[in-house]
């Protein structure tokens, strides 16, 4: 009885934020019918209706407005046990929803995944793969993987590594554009400009603590860091790429630094990192774990020199 009384509540509490049935359903892995039986029947026991219906939309009664905060306390109480359980048990259990750049998707993630989820089989994981920069808490995402420079917000940042910029550019293209000598000379070469999360008006260049700045005139826009790595691979142009990700193609011989002396910065001269973004509150432990193996699993190339 216990239990049907969580799954209740938890019908109820996920209706009165979606104010739908159906995506309430959707984020619960139910079915609409057995939400919809789920909140008919903590309405029966509590012996007032808590969500008015009709054709357009879902809205809380007086008593369900009353009942809200209240069922939200229990249902913290209740994951918050779970998972100190899971934590003495090592047993975790549930869901860990996130989002990561693309280039996760070839590098570092697999292998932490792969990993996390040989030691913890009773959770599931859901990844999406985006250079966008998404909001954990509309995409109901326990945590946001992001790169560059963590940006004021209310969410909390965790620091995953941190790295730094250079340009690059694959050894046939400067063969057969030449190699450029100077900052001066980037103008008449084709560069390559990663568009996502936003399009950068200017490249800081760092040197020796002196900043330069240029407005870059790409050759080619890309919404993907992905096709970035894969468009300076096969000659397209300069890019602006992380040293974790392009240093290990410079020791294969497939891409060369261009203008070494200089990384890419902020407009203040700071250099960017790795890092995840969560909204305020209390984060199981399964997701604590999983962001901790996900900090120990930094590449070589994105520690500081």
């Amino acid at each position: 009885m216990a239990l049907d009384m969580l799954r209740e509540i938890q019908a109820f509490v996920s209706v009165a934020h979606k104010r739908s049935f159906v995506s309430a359903a959707r984020a619960l892995g139910r079915s609409p019918s057995a939400v919809t039986r789920a909140v008919q029947a903590l309405e029966d026991n509590c012996g007032t209706k808590l969500l008015i219906r009709n054709a357009s939309a879902v809205a809380l009664s007086e008593a369900g407005e009353r009942l809200l905060p209240h069922a939200e306390r229990l249902l913290d109480v209740q994951r918050d046990a779970a998972d100190e359980l899971a934590a003495l048990t090592g047993s975790a259990k549930g869901w860990i929803r996130l989002a990561a750049p693309e280039v996760l998707a070839q590098q570092v993630l697999p292998q932490v995944l792969a990993e996390f989820s040989r030691r913890h089989p009773q959770v599931t994981l859901d990844v999406q793969f985006s250079d966008q920069a998404l909001d954990p808490l509309q995409g109901k995402l326990d945590f946001v993987i992001r790169g560059a420079f963590p940006q004021s917000s209310e969410l909390i940042g965790y620091p995953l590594w941190a790295y730094r910029r250079h340009l690059y550019a694959s050894p046939g293209y400067l063969a057969r554009e030449g190699t450029p000598e100077g900052l001066e000379d980037l103008q008449r070469h084709a560069l390559i400009l990663h568009t996502a999360p936003r399009i950068l008006k200017a490249w800081h260049f760092c040197r020796a603590g002196h900043i330069t700045s240029l407005r870059p005139q790409p050759r080619l826009r890309l919404g993907s860091g992905v096709a970035v790595v894969r468009s300076t691979l096969a000659g397209a142009g300069i890019a602006r790429l992380a040293d974790w990700l392009a240093e290990p193609e410079v020791r294969a011989g497939r891409l060369v630094r261009v203008c070494p002396e200089y990384h890419l910065t902020s407009s203040s001269g700071q250099d960017p990192q790795m890092h995840a973004v969560y909204p305020a509150g209390d984060v199981p432990a399964r997701v604590r774990e999983l962001l901790q193996a996900l900090r120990a699993a930094r590449p070589d190339e994105g520690k500081m020199p």
